[in-house]
Order: C-alpha cells, then structure tokens, then sequence
C-alpha cells in the first residue's frame, strides 16, 4: 500500500510539473512615448493587452509602459524593440528618416483619408505587400495611421497657403516636412514628445499633429488655432507599427503564439486606427471649449495645396528610384490600398 502511495503521488508531482510547465506564463512589457491618457494607449493598447491576456486565460499579461519609461527616446524604438530592451512597443518608422523609405508612400500628402481606421486597413494592406522584409528582425502586430493632420498655432488660423510664409511649425516626418516647405513654412522635424516645450520656449510658432494628442500636449494653452483643410483626404499622415521582440515571440508555446496571432493583423490595425477616430472627437472638442479658433481651408486653397503635395510625391518618386526603389509601384500600390478601405469605417459608438 506504501508504494503504491508513493507511486501515484511521485505520478501526481511529475503530472503537475508537465501541467506547470504547459500552462507557462508570461509578461511582456510594452513601451510607447506618449501620454496614457491618449486615444491609441486608452483605446488600442490597453484594450488590446486586456483581450490577450483574456484570450490566453490569464497566462499572457502585458504591462503597458507610457512615455518611455523603460528608457531610450522614441526614434529609436524599433531598436530598442529589435534588441529586446523592451518587449513590444509602438513606432513611428519615419523616426528615422531614410530607413524605412519604402513607408513613406503611405505619408505622402493627401494619400489617406481622414479616417484612421480606414487608413489602417490600407497600411496593413501596403504593409503585407513592401515592408514585412523591412520589418522582418520583429513581429509586426498592426500597421496603422491616425486621422486628419490638423495644424495647430499660436495667433490666427490658417486661411491660405501664403499664411504659412516663415511660420516655424513642428514636422512629424520627412513627407510632411517637405510638403511644409513646399507650402513656404520653416519645417522643424522632433519627435511628439519635444513638441509642447518647443512651442512654450518659442522654437517653434506651431506644428502638425492630430486632434487626439492636442490635449496631452496642452495645445489648448499652448496654440490659439486649429486648422484642417477641406475635403476628406488628410493633409498627412504618420504610419505606426505596434510590434514585438521576434525571440520573445518566437519564444512563446505555440497556443500562446496563436494569442498573439489572433490578435494581429488586418483587424487589429483597424483598431488602432480606431481608436485614433475617437480620440480626434474628444480632442476637437477640448479644443472647442477652450475658446480657440477652429478653421478649415477652403476647397480652393486645398486643392493648391494637393498640388504642392503632388509635387512632394513625383520628387519622391524620383529620388526613390535613383536609390533602386520603384517609386511609381509604391504610390500606386499605396492608393490601390487606400481605394480599396475607403468607405469601410464603422459608425464610432
């Protein structure tokens, strides 16, 4: 009777230590540079590491780090990604100018619509097709961009193209600082998180960016006018990926890959640009109650302003394809994508 107890409690141990070590758990740590009170960490990120860690019934947990708190700055947090410093993360490519130059077809001015979750569909789309080999050192979650790019700046709003002359406003990425300079303004190219002390100490009058980060970045104080430009193409937009260290990823126990990977893709990009939307209505807003001055450009002025921005993208081209890139195929491929999602934006709640 004693060894046969001992047999069934030595069988019940080994049982355990197969059951422990089936059922592994994880954390990932995920890093963006922005504030947690923003539309994509409120409405993306957070959700997205819920349904994950419901998804693996607890085993997977994301712990979701704001404003680059786990170190590095954000233009280089593909690399800090890339060499597992963090786990996972969100990144602007266009960070750093001239890596990833094929992304930057899907930036070119006036190429996305002022939806965001229709623009995401058209990077995951445009993604799958050029960038995945320039991605390929991570694991590429969602490709994805936000709504109207909206200039925000100190004095009167922006009524016509000659408004711009000499005004210094902040860029986010090359394709919108050239268009900047092509419409006669003084581009300054920083990261999102540079821009408020910037516009306080007067190194720059302004700057493009969405309404869902304008109040993160207190532009309701810091600028006195918000304006978008006619029409239902923006006047730029950025291309995130949110992504994950590759060894992580392909450490994980193929049920838990099949978490991540059922929570990639088309869909996911949809919702991250998603939640993008939602920001640009509660920001637009905030805006509004504070008293500052809400404009758009007229349909003349815009169509001006395409074409300027037509401009930037033919001088793209050029310069792409002097570098062994096909630029034509790229913008075309980029405005096939962006055709093919347009009009497929749910209704926001």
């Amino acid at each position: 009777m004693k060894i046969t107890l001992k047999s069934a409690a030595l069988t019940a141990l080994v049982a355990t230590a197969a059951q422990s070590a089936f059922a592994q758990e994880v954390t990932l740590r995920f890093q963006h540079f922005v504030s947690p009170k923003s539309a994509n960490p409120t409405y993306f990120m957070q959700p997205w590491a819920d349904k994950v860690e419901r998804d693996s019934d607890g085993r997977i947990k994301v712990e979701i780090y704001p404003l680059m708190q786990l170190g590095g700055k954000a233009p280089s947090q593909y690399d800090l990604i890339r060499d597992g410093v963090v786990d996972g993360g969100w990144v602007i490519p266009g960070y750093q100018p001239g890596r990833f130059p094929e992304a930057e077809a899907m930036e070119m001015p006036f190429m996305v619509t002022k939806k965001g979750e229709e623009a995401s569909k058209a990077a995951w789309i445009f993604t799958q097709k050029h960038l995945m080999d320039d991605f390929a050192d991570v694991k590429v979650i969602a490709a994805h961009m936000h709504g109207p790019g909206v200039v925000h700046k100190k004095g009167p709003a922006i009524a016509e193209i000659s408004d711009f002359d000499g005004v210094k406003l902040r860029g986010p990425s090359r394709p919108a600082t050239l268009l900047l300079s092509k419409l006669g303004a003084n581009p300054i190219g920083m990261a999102v998180p540079a821009f408020p002390e910037a516009l306080s100490k007067g190194v720059v009058d302004g700057g493009v960016i969405t309404w869902e980060m304008a109040p993160s970045l207190k532009l309701d104080e810091l600028t006195d006018s918000h304006t978008d430009v006619a029409g239902d193409k923006s006047l730029y937009s950025l291309f995130f990926i949110w992504a994950m260290n590759k060894d992580v990823y392909e450490g994980l126990p193929d049920d838990l890959k099949a978490v991540i990977d059922a929570n990639s893709g088309f869909e996911t990009s949809a919702l991250a640009g998603r939640a993008h939307d939602t920001g640009d209505i509660e920001g637009k807003q905030v805006m509004i109650d504070a008293g500052n001055e809400i404009a758009e450009i007229n349909q003349e002025q815009t169509e001006l302003m395409k074409a300027l921005g037509e401009e930037v993208v033919a001088e793209w081209i050029e310069e792409v394809s002097q570098k062994g890139l096909d630029g034509e195929a790229l913008i075309s491929d980029a405005r096939a994508a962006v055709q093919l999602t347009e009009g497929t934006a749910a209704p926001l709640e």
